[in-house]
């Protein structure tokens, strides 16, 4: 009898043992009272993707000269810093391959979290970093006065360190600021694919705003760039698409990660007297030898990182495929964008599978981070990119979750506050709008059958 049962679902590792009782349940149960204790496994995330990383790698298509810049960028990438190289006086962590790790150098955060051994007395792990727990940097919203703050606010310090005699100064107190709910995270984004999803143009992107107008207005889907203040175009790198280019990631990282001045960041966040070990710019172009600076090959590794490779499509995978883009995920998470005409070949008119429009969307307040940045709002964000994330921990911006399930059900968010006389503009007091774009396309997924809902999984763990 068991062979009379259609199983379109892939199950994860941990739910394979169940399915292996299965034969014998039947002869104790009987097939019907079997099927129904199947059917209490629900619809589940499958898990991070076994096998190999499939990230990690050049790009293909690199002239010689550029896989050899790659594979030198990529040895800086991994480095660990001291307070000699530039390390501090605050840092969350002190190298980039650390929190950019999962499944592979570029990616994301690992299984093990770093920033939980890293800390030299008298510094403490806060307590939202655990050994199993994300890579976190931590952001107050608001300055004691009532003024938004919004920037990083670095979990440890040099003090206590053997290499950085003399310092005394103190963490921030997280503990008030988690009681005066004035205190939030964000996850190291993966940096796959950051070459071509950076040599898009922005006609493109802005042509893809305008695609099926219908049938997002229908779904009360908008979304905006994060337009670049200085020259009018479109940033499309990090959470909030703030920042323009990878070369500007890349520095403002090393010196709000690492704290490692560098020739875009060139102050030090922390100029208290005894602190300061290193003339400024630490990271900076060598003219002797012709060696540019660790920011440019960071960039350069950035830019010439392959795109994540997805696995084979199943039955189920494609089928959850197709839902994705019935249901109006893909109005959003738009499967593929082209590159435009690019100085390297390897990213010259390419196609992009990203899964992202690039642009910032108002995700209400159960997502809201109450963080200004640029044009995106208190609760807006950039439509992730989706690629790779079948090998991904952790979820959302702060990665509150590991359950892909849970994450899908929280981009559906209202507001109470909301309710009666309206807000100007239809936001909370806070900003926050008081729906989320997606609230329309999660509540067609949750009206799926659990079979359906099981694909969709399947499929965006297939990515």
């Amino acid at each position: 009898m068991f062979q009379q049962l259609k199983v379109r679902r892939t199950l994860s590792r941990r739910h394979l043992s169940k399915v292996l009782v299965l034969p014998s349940v039947f002869v104790l149960l009987g097939f019907a009272s079997a099927l129904a204790l199947y059917g209490q496994l629900g619809v589940h995330d499958p898990g991070v993707r076994g096998g190999q990383a499939g990230a990690g790698d050049a790009i293909p298509g690199l002239s010689g000269a550029e896989g050899n810049s790659f594979t030198d960028a990529k040895a800086t990438f991994m480095e660990v810093d001291t307070v000699s190289g530039g390390l501090g006086p605050r840092f969350n962590l002190d190298s980039c391959a650390g929190c950019h790790a999962q499944p592979a150098v570029g990616g994301t955060s690992p299984f093990t979290n770093p920033q939980s051994t890293v800390a030299t007395a008298p510094n403490q792990v806060p307590f939202f970093i655990t050994s199993d727990g994300p890579v976190r940097e931590a952001r107050f919203k608001f300055n004691s006065n009532g003024t938004r703050d919004g920037g990083v606010h670095d979990l440890f310090t040099i003090t206590g360190r053997p290499d950085a005699p003399g310092c005394n100064i103190s963490q921030p107190d997280f503990n008030a600021a988690a009681a005066n709910n004035n205190l939030i995270f964000r996850i190291p984004t993966p940096l796959f694919g950051g070459g071509l999803i950076e040599t898009i143009q922005d006609a493109t992107i802005l042509a893809n705003r305008n695609s099926n107008a219908a049938a997002k207005q229908a779904l009360g889907i908008n979304g905006h760039p994060n337009f670049n203040g200085n020259d009018g175009t479109i940033a499309r790198i990090g959470w909030k698409a703030q920042n323009k280019s990878l070369e500007l990631f890349a520095g403002e990282a090393y010196n709000v990660e690492q704290g490692v001045t560098n020739e875009i960041f060139n102050t030090e966040r922390d100029e208290t007297p005894g602190c300061i070990f290193n003339g400024t710019p630490e990271d900076h172009t060598k003219f002797e030898t012709s060696t540019p600076s660790d920011v440019v090959k960071f960039a350069i590794f950035m830019r010439f990182l392959a795109p994540p490779t997805p696995a084979p499509a199943t039955l189920s995978t494609s089928n959850g495929s197709n839902l994705f883009n019935q249901i109006g995920c893909a109005l959003c998470h738009t499967p593929t964008l082209m590159t435009g005409k690019s100085s390297s070949g390897a990213l010259d008119n390419k196609p992009v599978n990203l899964f992202s429009d690039l642009l910032v969307h108002h995700m209400g307040p159960g997502l809201g981070d109450n963080i200004i940045q640029g044009g995106a709002g208190p609760d807006e964000f950039r439509t992730a990119p989706l690629w790779g994330l079948g090998k991904r921990i952790f979820f959302l911006h702060d990665g509150r979750t590991k359950d892909l399930l849970q994450a899908i059900r929280a981009h559906a968010s209202s507001s109470q506050n909301c309710q009666g006389a309206q807000p100007a503009n239809g936001t909370t007091p806070e900003g926050f709008a008081c729906n989320s774009e997606a609230n329309a396309v999660i509540n067609t997924f949750n009206a799926l059958s659990q079979g359906q809902q099981q694909d969709i999984l399947n499929f965006l763990r297939s990515l």
